[in-house]
């Protein structure tokens, strides 16, 4: 069995529709792809206030699910893995009660044992992380995933995963090539 620790924000929980429309509801008009590839939306010109909504209950409780992310989820669990919902929710102290209730309506089979609300996710012990954010992989002691989002889309120093799809191709050479090994 492996443990697989999961980001919740931009891997299973999609943040950028709602920052797309808060943006546009301040600016006037929304920015496309390309004008925030490689970076935050708060970093451009006219998102300098987005980041403040982080900090207000109720930001993150109705999240739409990212693609493919449930079933993924559910084919890990099938697998046999232990899943754990890792986020660095510490910073926005009025996330927690919003991101746990949303782990619990969209994914009802994951204990809330399993649901790790952190600052550093550096003190994470599993064998894998999926992340949006190459900081939380460097500190990271196990595999890390790099679950792709426009911010990080020039990283290059880990494994790269577009999508759950992708996720669950990487978890099933994972397993033939540990399968050959025995």
């Amino acid at each position: 069995m492996k443990r697989i620790a999961v980001d919740m924000d931009e891997v299973v929980a999609d943040v950028l529709p709602k920052f797309l429309t808060l943006f546009e509801t301040i600016n006037g008009h929304r920015p496309v792809e390309d004008d925030y590839r490689g970076r935050k939306l708060y970093q451009l010109p006219g998102g300098e206030n987005l980041r403040e909504a982080l900090y207000h209950k109720g930001f993150f409780a109705d999240l739409p699910l990212i693609p493919g992310a449930q079933e993924g989820i559910q084919t890990l669990l099938d697998q046999g893995n232990e899943i754990f919902f890792v986020t660095a929710a510490q910073e926005f102290r009025n996330s927690l009660e919003d991101k746990y209730d949303w782990l619990l309506q969209y994914f009802p089979s994951i204990s809330w044992r399993n649901f790790v609300f952190c600052g550093d996710k550096s003190i994470i012990s599993a064998d894998y992380l999926i992340d949006d954010h190459a900081f939380n992989l460097r500190t990271f002691s196990g595999k890390g995933l790099l679950f792709t989002a426009p911010h990080n889309l020039h990283e290059t120093e880990f494994t790269r995963v577009n999508d759950w799809p992708e996720v669950l191709a990487f978890f099933e050479q994972e397993n033939q090539a540990n399968g050959a090994n025995r």
